[in-house]
């Protein structure tokens, strides 16, 4: 009985590794490749990827390859609002503390998702509409979050989605956006300089050690959030975000 409860508990890691890979390969990967990355034997990954084909949780395209099924959708907008929640709190603390609007946003295959926001109480305020999806390289909250992966995993990231620009300001070169990824990693926190939005100031802070890919952010007029006003506002919302991965790696 203790060797079949072991080999269940197995099991379910495995198949939880072939999600989290498949993930990571942007939502799809043949047998061969998700062989490659997890070190299995093939005949172990094609068992237990038939099992998650026939529970809906991965789905096996014309080419023989295999994606990320339908039924995760589900799993995955009821986890985010869930965390939304419970975060939802903390950014209303950070809101009262430096009067702006305060977001939380995760990283969802090659997109950032907003899943919770508190809007400032200024009658001119940023709204950025919850389960919103945008690219990560044209925000702060994304580029918080790459510069916390691998230059490969970047790199295979922004071979699928491209660097479209959202405006004249948004970063667009491959090599000018990892530096920055460099320095955002190096310094902590990003900054959107009217990156996604014209005339909007974003600063983000990445969920360092937190068990999903997210970060918190703070973003205003450029008139109100100015250079000096991110000085005194990013004490707060490195703190916040602290808090914030605590919480989620102590839940």
């Amino acid at each position: 009985m203790a060797r079949e409860s072991s080999g269940g508990v197995q099991s379910l890691q495995r198949a939880f590794d072939l999600l989290e890979r498949l993930a990571d390969a942007g939502g799809e990967a043949s047998l061969s490749e998700l062989a490659a990355t997890t070190g299995l034997p093939l005949p172990t990954i094609h068992r237990l990827i038939r099992t998650l084909v026939t529970l809906g949780y991965v789905r096996q395209n014309r080419n023989r390859r295999y994606t990320l099924g339908s039924r995760l959708i589900r799993l995955g907008e009821s986890a985010g609002r869930q965390f939304g929640t419970w975060a939802r709190p903390y950014l209303t603390e950070l809101v009262d503390e430096v009067e702006e609007t305060a977001n939380l946003a995760v990283l969802d295959g090659d997109e950032v998702v907003y899943v919770a926001q508190v809007p400032s109480r200024h009658s001119m305020r940023m709204f950025t509409e919850v389960g919103r999806r945008l690219l990560p390289h044209g925000t702060g909250v994304g580029k918080a979050m790459l510069s916390q992966l691998p230059r490969a995993e970047v790199l295979a990231l922004l071979e699928r989605t491209g660097l479209p620009a959202y405006t004249p300001n948004t970063i667009t070169d491959t090599q000018e956006l990892l530096d920055s990824l460099g320095q955002i990693a190096e310094q902590g926190y990003a900054l959107d300089e009217s990156e996604q939005e014209l005339g909007v100031r974003c600063i983000a802070v990445p969920l360092v050690g937190a068990p999903t890919l997210s970060a918190v952010s703070v973003s205003g007029p450029e008139g109100r959030l100015t250079k000096d006003a991110v000085a005194r506002i990013l004490p707060e919302v490195l703190a916040i975000a602290k808090r914030l991965t605590d919480q989620s790696a102590n839940s």
